[in-house]
């Protein structure tokens, strides 16, 4: 009722106006008439009956898309004062965890496209394919970086899901999410493609590379892993994660594009690892002051060398310099670092790429032949069951006040029921295991032994021995 009585007051305050207000006369002859753009045409285009059903695209995808059964045994924390009570050795009880998630298969000999936290650290990967038919799985490769996992089935003359290429999508495009939700069985949910080259913070733990398919099509827990399908039936995308405040679908999903997961599945084959491209530079992004500053429209877009990390470095050797502004890889347009960084990050170590840059303010094309990023040289991961190492490096060693003279492998994260939680200090330095230096992850494993173990832990400073146990 307040709604409308006020409605009603200003209508009556238009009619009689304000005590005192001049009422001006409008020539609306004098108006120009405003520019309306039409569209008479109907939404369906020809004579062709009315699209009742997508059961006959979607026939040919589903029994590719599989469900995935992870289990691993985790062993419980022991409380501090039973350690007292008992010593420092003594154990906790184990636990059965299982997980659940979807996978796509997209090969015929049993390859199979995953998300990297459905498989992480577990003991048995167990397979159920759309004919119901359960196989053991064995884990080829994961990127924790793209959360993309490849793992394998022995079988043959499987059902394979087609690949599309997913940098033609547009927002608009219908799309359908197939996967095991919630463990209810295969199910097929249908939605649009809401934004693309989404990044949301998601894999900032592990410095990941994020290129996200944001979709409404309802994705659910056990839809990681699962296929994104376009309306040909094509994979365009791999469902991966949600945002939600009550870990159900509020229709804002992600999924990683067909095209970067199709790179991470071939390195992943191929070597068990993945090997990213190296530039060699640090960059900024161009903000219109500093394009000002460089006599540059202000519209410019681009990101700015500041640095090159070494003249043996790709980008130096080619002869890129500082102040250069990278606007280009390959003829697509960079406008931020994250850009820069996951066009380079995708292509592999030798890869020649074509450089657009501005140089005092002149268009300019250089090829450079990309080297491998140092972080994946395979001398970075899990040293012992939850516990991931990482060499010096030369920011570590600033960052951690370290002399040049030291050296060890530093902890850079401990799972919470990682059994070695309450042993090892995140940012602890690792100098000797077994009194034998180590100055990567393969001298830190190869210094163990099964059994009792000593290491030689620098932690701000201050040195001390820890003995662990190694089953």
């Amino acid at each position: 009722m307040k709604t409308k009585l006020v409605s009603l007051l200003l209508s009556l305050v238009a009619v009689v106006g304000l005590p005192g207000a001049e009422t001006k006369k409008i020539d609306k002859a004098a108006l120009p008439k405003p520019t309306l753009k039409i569209d008479a045409s109907p939404v369906g285009q020809g004579p062709g009956p009315a699209l009742t059903s997508y059961a006959d695209v979607l026939e040919g995808i589903r029994p590719a898309v599989v469900s995935v059964y992870s289990s691993k045994i985790v062993r419980q924390q022991v409380p501090p004062l039973l350690r007292q009570l008992y010593g420092p050795n003594v154990e906790g009880g184990e636990q059965r965890l299982d997980g659940l998630g979807s996978g796509v298969l997209i090969t015929t000999d049993g390859y199979i496209l995953t998300n990297n936290h459905v498989v992480a650290d577990a003991d048995e990967l167990k397979v159920k394919l759309n004919d119901d038919r359960e196989l053991i799985a064995k884990v080829i490769g994961t990127d924790p970086k793209t959360d993309i996992a490849v793992i394998k089935i022995d079988a043959d003359k499987l059902p394979a899901a087609i690949l599309a290429d997913s940098d033609k999508l547009r927002i608009g495009d219908i799309v359908f999410a197939i996967g095991n939700p919630l463990g209810v069985g295969q199910t097929v949910t249908m939605g649009i493609i809401s934004a693309t080259s989404r990044r949301v913070g998601i894999l900032d733990e592990v410095a990941g590379y994020e290129d996200f398919i944001q979709t409404d099509a309802p994705i659910n827990r056990g839809n990681s892993g699962g296929a994104l399908v376009d309306a040909k039936g094509r994979l365009v995308g791999i469902n991966s994660a949600i945002i939600s405040n009550n870990q159900g679908s509020i229709g804002i999903g992600f999924a990683i594009p067909v095209n970067l997961a199709r790179n991470i599945l071939n390195s992943l084959i191929e070597s068990g690892t993945v090997s990213r491209g190296y530039l060699g530079v640090t960059t900024e992004a161009l903000t219109p002051d500093l394009a000002e500053s460089f006599g540059l429209p202000k519209e410019t877009k681009g990101v700015v060398i500041n640095n090159l990390s070494s003249a043996k470095d790709p980008a130096a050797k080619a002869g890129l310099k500082r102040e250069d502004i990278i606007t280009g890889i390959d003829g697509k347009p960079v406008t931020s670092r994250d850009d820069l960084r996951l066009m380079i990050a995708e292509k592999p170590p030798g890869t020649k790429i074509a450089v657009d840059f501005l140089r005092d303010g002149k268009p300019q094309r250089i090829e450079v032949t990309l080297d491998r990023l140092p972080d994946d040289t395979g001398t970075e991961g899990e040293w012992l069951p939850g516990v991931v190492v990482s060499p010096l490096t030369a920011d570590l060693r600033k960052e951690l006040r370290l002399d040049d003279n030291v050296d060890g492998v530093v902890i850079k994260e401990i799972s919470q029921q990682s059994p070695y939680a309450e042993i090892f200090p995140t940012g602890a330095l690792i100098e000797q295991i077994n009194r034998i230096p180590v100055t990567d992850l393969i001298t830190a494993k190869n210094a163990l032994r099964t059994g009792r173990n000593m290491a030689l832990v620098n932690f701000h400073g201050v040195y001390r021995y820890v003995v662990f146990i190694v089953r």
